[in-house]
């Protein structure tokens, strides 16, 4: 951290904490429920069909699958430092430099954090979320932190304040 009117951090990174938990319990749910379904399924009988070895491999790698897609929606981080900001959401990836990144947003009501750009569109930033509480607000202050150190040494001089009237 540098020394200053207000502490800036040499790096800041969040992932959303819950909502990983959260999808780690979903994920672990749907294999070992899938499993309990392939041990069960050659004492089931509908009829003509018969199921056996093959139909529970299928079934216990579909559960597989499927857990593994849950698991790629706790995917969202943020990692920023000096030189710019990395947001990785459920299906892209975004590196920023800091000259792009007009504000950080997060406002009381929102579910998550922001990034308004120069060119005036918002980034989403998952990995920050209101459920996470404090963490997200700290990560947020941070990345506030690195956008105002970053705007105060490429600040231009204003030309006004250079010459004085005379």
């Amino acid at each position: 951290m540098q020394a200053g009117k207000a502490l800036i951090p040499d790096q800041v990174t969040a992932v959303p904490r819950l909502l990983r938990i959260a999808v780690t319990v979903v994920a672990a749910g749907i294999v070992g429920a899938m499993t309990v379904i392939a041990v069960l399924l050659p004492s089931s009988s509908v009829g003509v069909v018969a199921f056996g070895l093959v139909d529970q491999l299928a079934i216990f790698g579909l559960g597989l699958a499927m857990g593994g897609a849950m698991l790629f929606l706790g995917r969202p981080r943020v990692d920023a430092d000096a030189h710019g900001v990395r947001v990785r959401n459920i299906a892209s990836t975004q590196h920023l430099s800091w000259s792009r990144v007009k504000a950080v947003r997060f406002e009381e009501k929102s579910s998550w954090a922001t990034l308004l750009l120069g060119n005036g569109d918002e980034l989403s930033v998952l990995a920050l979320q209101a459920s996470d509480g404090q963490r997200a607000v700290a990560a947020v202050r941070g990345l506030r932190s690195l956008l105002a150190a970053h705007e105060a040494e490429n600040a231009e001089p204003r030309e006004d304040l250079l010459y004085p009237p005379g």
